[in-house]
């Protein structure tokens, strides 16, 4: 893979990193099914492993959730090196149409810092309510939600305050982040084909809803470890890498959780003088000033805090302040390791039970359901089997499963009800045992996973579908008939 002049290859050992310290941090987070599914890890400027966890692979984007935070708060660092804002503007004073009495007396006090470090003082996060309403005016709903607290004294991790910093951009400059972002940070990173979902007036989420790849993660945190320069030019102000590293809003005390230490400017610090971009359900760049180094994951997990642990208990004390003797076994162990990663794939039968025969291709008929499926048919091959499905609207749907490997495709079948935009899956699907039936559907450009369980045990049939990893628990079970 071709990662530019900045970003070479090395042995671990060379950079002071024992290959066996990689592998062990790889052995722990499989053993305890965090979900990892790619990791860079730099030092010293160069990577020392990648790896992706199949069907993930390094060409795919993926979903970075709160990590857009960090990437919109660069947007409005570059911003105000230019001369276009203060972090100590008031907010209402880049929407002037919006301000009523009620507005200015409930928002005078909140400035772009306040959104920046998450001290706003609302005392629920905004998001929910902004998403609540699609076509409605994000802004006119944000300026309107009262404040509890005084803005600057108390910390409240709030994704709608993001959506506002890329909103006060957009007003600034007429650009959207992603745009505005594309001569200043992505072309001079390498950084191709962003995406960045928007709202119904066109601006970007800010605190979600981009994509990017595995190796564009670690890019920002080489740039940010780099202190803002890139291939020996000056990307984003010092000035500003330091403000948003540093802690402008304390979050807790407890010296052994890595969410209590401290929130920049969408930025949260780590334990170990480390800090990180964050994004739900594991997606980290992790920036290590101390030991000059650099971690990128994404994962599909609701157990994130466990994922840095392995960290810290695996890869830190792996770091040496000089280089490690030559390892040329130690060496190729890890790059097989690396290149052998694959997600676990179910234990399926070896061949389709007498039961495969009675359903093959005919129609199951499913009640009301959230993928909005009226009615499912099965075929069953050596090597894959196929599920056809009929939906609501009258489109039909086909994903093709591997029995021993994944099969690769696209998908509109989501649990978002007005979803149509196609998404790369990989499936595989096989008999659990003499009358269940599963597939395993792999959103390979975000951490989710469906896993769609047919039980063919009795007269009417039980299907699950199972959303992994979710906010919530999410295990819809339909009732289905065979006509």
């Amino acid at each position: 893979m071709d990662h530019g002049t900045s970003l070479q290859l090395s042995t671990a050992e060379a950079q002071g990193i024992s290959s066996a310290a990689v592998q062990s941090f790889i052995d722990a987070v499989e053993e305890r099914r965090l979900g990892v599914q790619s990791l860079i890890l730099m030092r010293n400027g160069r990577i020392v492993a990648e790896g992706w966890w199949r069907p993930y692979a390094e060409q795919l984007s993926h979903s970075m959730y709160s990590v857009s935070k960090s990437f919109t708060a660069t947007a409005i660092g570059l911003a105000v090196s230019e001369g276009r804002l203060s972090v100590n503007d008031a907010v209402l004073s880049f929407f002037p149409s919006y301000v009523t009495p009620e507005i200015k007396a409930n928002m005078e006090a909140l400035q772009v810092r306040h959104l920046l470090a998450m001290s706003t003082g609302h005392e629920k996060d905004t998001f929910p309510l902004l998403t609540r309403e699609p076509e409605g005016d994000w802004v006119r709903i944000f300026l309107s939600t009262p404040i509890t607290y005084e803005p600057g004294t108390h910390f409240l991790y709030n994704t709608g305050a993001s959506f506002m910093l890329s909103a006060i951009l957009q007003s600034l400059t007429g650009q959207t982040v992603l745009e505005y972002l594309g001569p200043r940070l992505f072309q001079p990173l390498g950084i191709e084909n962003a995406a960045w979902e928007s709202n119904r007036d066109g601006i970007n989420l800010g605190g979600t809803g981009l994509s990017i790849k595995t190796l564009d993660l670690a890019k920002l945190g080489q740039l940010f470890l780099q202190r803002g320069v890139w291939n020996g030019k000056r990307v984003v102000p010092e000035e500003w890498v330091e403000e948003a590293s540093s802690i402008h809003t304390p979050n807790g005390d407890d010296p052994n959780d890595d969410w209590q230490q401290g929130y920049g400017y969408q930025m949260w610090r780590c334990r170990h003088n480390a800090y990180r971009a964050d994004g739900a359900f594991g997606q980290f760049s992790v920036i290590m000033p101390d030991q000059n180094a650099v971690l990128a994951l994404t994962s599909g997990t609701s157990d994130m805090h466990a994922i840095l642990d392995e960290v810290w208990k695996h890869i830190l004390p792996g770091m040496h302040a000089e280089p490690l003797p030559d390892n040329a076994e130690a060496a190729n162990k890890l790059t097989k390791r690396l290149a052998d990663l694959a997600l676990p794939l179910p234990e399926v039968l070896p061949a389709a039970p007498e039961t495969a025969a009675r359903i093959e291709k005919r129609t199951i008929r499913l009640e009301a359901n959230e993928l909005r499926i009226e009615e499912v048919s099965l075929e069953f091959g050596q090597e894959e089997s196929v599920f056809t499905a009929l939906d609501n609207k009258g489109v039909r749907h086909t994903i093709r499963c591997g029995r021993t490997d994944w099969i690769s495709g696209t998908s509109t079948l989501w649990y978002r009800r007005d979803s149509s935009t196609e998404m790369a899956v990989a499936a595989h699907g096989g008999w659990a045992n003499e009358h269940t039936f599963v597939m395993t559907w792999q959103y390979v450009e975000t951490p989710f996973c469906h896993v769609v369980t047919f039980d063919f045990g009795s007269d009417e049939i039980d299907v699950s579908i199972k959303i992994v990893p979710f906010w919530q628990d999410h295990d819809e079970h339909i009732k289905g008939h065979l006509v």
